[in-house]
């Protein structure tokens, strides 16, 4: 009897299924449209269609991971709980006042972000710790219930607590916390010791007030999914995807979801790190673009990176600072910019061309949808350019309008003075100059060149424009997987279940505390053990890994730096120190040996590692691919006009099929340009290798 695993991630635009006999390796995969007024009703429509489809019973599903935007939304739309913040005593202010920075360095009028908690909602309480933890006024129970009265007649629904420097000492939080769930015992409470044990009292606030907001909604959400499965028969516990790449209980995430802010996007660059790994290929970037935008990711020896924090709800393409709301919780490095299939093309005050950020999104989606769109999309410029069959959309099921799409772009290009063709090419070369930059900005300005690394590009959109984007960036290889539409999905069911531990621990290198140091990750490790085998991983399957932050004294920011995962010695000191300095030099090109460092942060990441799925593999058809050709037609292209390009089926094409360009091969979820002086190779596994004509 199979057993199988079922991922679905909820994008902007389309909801996803991968349903993974894991007997066989064999994977069928369903993508409908979202529904961004109740995500839920998507997620139920691609379980109940992918279970129709693929004959599979349900109670034989016995892994079932789940990535949101549920949490992105909320955060964005302005959707969350109404939530109170208690802070000590003459510190309220600390969401008006935030940071000393705005988005535009030069813009003085820019508005921030409004306060995650209004004014009116945060409160005080008598209390007060020094930098070091000690107690300088006692905590007032009175003030504190004082506080929850005037809480009770607000009547919100979370409550967020964060106090002076309770990083060092949550004594005082952690009463506040248990008032609070005493007299209100239907209030969601969360405590910044517990999401964020870290120094900077504005981004604990941020980050516990963030989970605060989010905590009814998620919970509301995740009983709901797990009652509609309970009624179709899937009783295997639901996990969910977090911003770090793991998976956790959907308990854990009713309780964290702070923690879910990223969680689709952290899912594709897990299954390009599996894929790259699993062809020997250690080190990738991601692209992953969808119909409402495109993330960039970049894997270095088979490992993703991480950033400690990231801001959610910055509507800025680059990095620019404070148009967001701080989160301080691990995250997969991704640069997400608004370049997705349904990205808008319009014109800015000064005549000129701009594609993005705003998106057709799901509903109504580019003009070509027959939804009501009346502004052409990137989608639309693809129909238009030939790049897209409008017959084979999702493989016949949705049909496109070429009228529509082509006078959506004529409408633009008369504005412009363009004909449609040239409207059409400048559409998909803005979204691929924007694309370009996101690339750069995860690559060259961390220190990384990108011709020393594969492009692995998926998402319905991705495979379309990897080539051009490769040729720009002077990428030699991009790698398209089966299945690009649905990649992300498929990255859910080879991610490990992952706990993330972090605690402020601020001391010089050359005077650390080695017993506290070890006490704390033994600590760590005690805890997570338990918690891992009650989550059905073997002992023999669970590894953890140490961290310390660090940077140099009187520097702002700091830089993570991995352990030995056994107890720290003193002579360990000359190789951490060194391995900051080298860190240090690729991140800012250089290094200082003789200035003192410090230690700012503890951080480890206990993961459970699950069984990997099997690899399917295709027929071997030797070199020629003339069999897979369905049709021929024009296609545009930039760099040589309009071509007359062979039609691949990509269901057809065997291991060694060799296809030169210009070609387009097409699948049920994505379509795969290639570019003139290109060729593309099919391997074992049935993925394309795109690379320059070899002579």
């Amino acid at each position: 009897m199979s057993s199988y695993r079922l991922g679905i991630d909820i994008g902007g635009t389309f909801t996803d299924a991968v349903l993974l006999d894991e007997s066989s390796g064999e994977w069928q995969l369903v993508k409908l449209s979202s529904t961004p007024n109740d995500p839920s009703r998507g997620f139920l429509n691609v379980v109940e269609r992918i279970l129709r489809e693929s004959d599979a019973p349900p109670e034989d599903v016995t892994y079932l991971v789940h990535a949101t935007t549920v949490a992105t939304n909320t955060i964005i739309e302005g959707k969350g709980a109404k939530t109170a913040l208690i802070a000590t005593e003459g510190f309220r202010d600390v969401f008006e006042i935030a940071r000393q920075i705005r988005p535009e360095l030069y813009n003085i009028f820019c508005d921030k972000p409004p306060p995650l908690v209004p004014r009116n909602l945060c409160f005080e309480v008598t209390e007060r710790l020094d930098y070091a933890g000690k107690v300088i006024t006692s905590l007032d129970e009175r003030s504190v219930l004082e506080t929850v009265e005037a809480i009770r007649w607000e009547e919100v629904e979370a409550v967020a607590v964060c106090l002076l420097h309770s990083y060092v000492n949550p004594i005082h939080e952690k009463r506040v916390g248990e008032i609070i769930r005493n007299e209100l015992p239907g209030v969601s409470v969360s405590i910044s010791s517990e999401m964020c044990p870290e120094m900077r009292e504005f981004f604990r606030a941020s980050t516990t007030a963030i989970n605060s907001l989010l905590m009814p909604i998620m919970s509301r959400y995740v009983k709901v999914l797990e009652n509609r499965l309970g009624d179709l028969g899937i009783v295997r516990e639901l996990r969910l995807m977090t911003s770090s790449g793991g998976v956790i209980a959907s308990e854990v995430a009713a309780k964290e979801p702070v923690h879910l802010i990223e969680s689709g996007p952290a899912a594709g660059v897990i299954a390009a790190a599996h894929l790259g790994s699993s062809l020997g290929i250690p080190n990738v970037i991601s692209l992953d673009m969808g119909g409402t935008t495109a993330k960039v990711g970049l894997i270095q020896d088979g490992e993703p990176k991480i950033s400690p924090h990231f801001e959610v709800g910055t509507s800025v393409t680059a990095e620019g600072k404070g148009a967001g709301y701080p989160v301080r919780t691990p995250v997969v490095d991704l640069v997400e910019i608004g370049a997705g299939g349904g990205s808008i093309a319009w014109t800015d005050p000064g005549g000129g061309m701009r594609v993005g950020p705003q998106s057709g999104g799901a509903d109504p989606g580019p003009a070509c949808y027959g939804l009501g769109q009346e502004e052409p999309c990137v989608t639309d410029a693809n129909l238009t350019l030939g790049c897209i069959n409008p017959d084979y959309f999702l493989g016949g099921e949705h049909k496109l309008d070429g009228e529509l799409a082509e006078g959506a772009i004529k409408s633009l290009g008369e504005k412009l003075g363009l004909g449609i063709i040239e409207t059409a090419n400048g559409i998909i070369e803005i979204a691929n100059a924007n694309m370009t930059s996101a690339v750069r900005l995860i690559s060259v300005q961390r220190g990384f060149d990108p011709r020393e690394f594969v492009l692995v590009a998926f998402g319905g959109a991705g495979p379309m424009h990897a080539n051009a984007l490769a040729q720009e960036l002077q990428i030699p290889k991009v790698l398209i997987p089966m299945s690009p539409g649905v990649f992300s999905a498929f990255g859910l069911l080879v991610c490990d279940i992952r706990h993330d531990h972090v605690q402020a621990h601020l001391q010089p290198v050359d005077a650390l505390d080695f017993d506290a140091i070890n006490s704390t990750f033994r600590t760590w490790q005690e805890w997570a053990v338990p918690v891992l085998k009650n989550e059905g991983v073997e002992h023999s399957r669970i590894t953890f890994t140490r961290y310390l932050d660090m940077r140099y004294v009187g520097q702002s920011y700091e830089l993570k730096i991995e352990i030995p995962d056994r107890d720290l010695r003193p002579n360990d000191i000359n190789d951490i120190t060194e391995d900051y300095f080298k860190e240090h030099e690729q991140a800012y090109g250089f290094a200082s040996r003789s200035e003192p460092a410090e230690v700012v942060n503890l951080r480890m990441t206990s993961a459970g590692a699950i069984e990997r799925p099997k690899s399917t593999r295709v027929e071997e058809g030797g070199s020629d691919a003339s069999n897979a050709v369905k049709i021929e037609r024009e296609v545009y292209f930039a760099e040589a006009g309009s071509l007359r390009c062979h039609v691949y089926d990509r269901y057809r094409l065997k291991a060694g099929n060799r296809i030169p360009g210009p070609a387009i091969i097409e699948e049920r979820d994505s379509t795969t340009v290639i570019h003139p002086s290109y060729q593309a190779t099919v391997d074992q596994q049935a993925n394309l290798m795109i690379e320059k004509f070899r002579v």
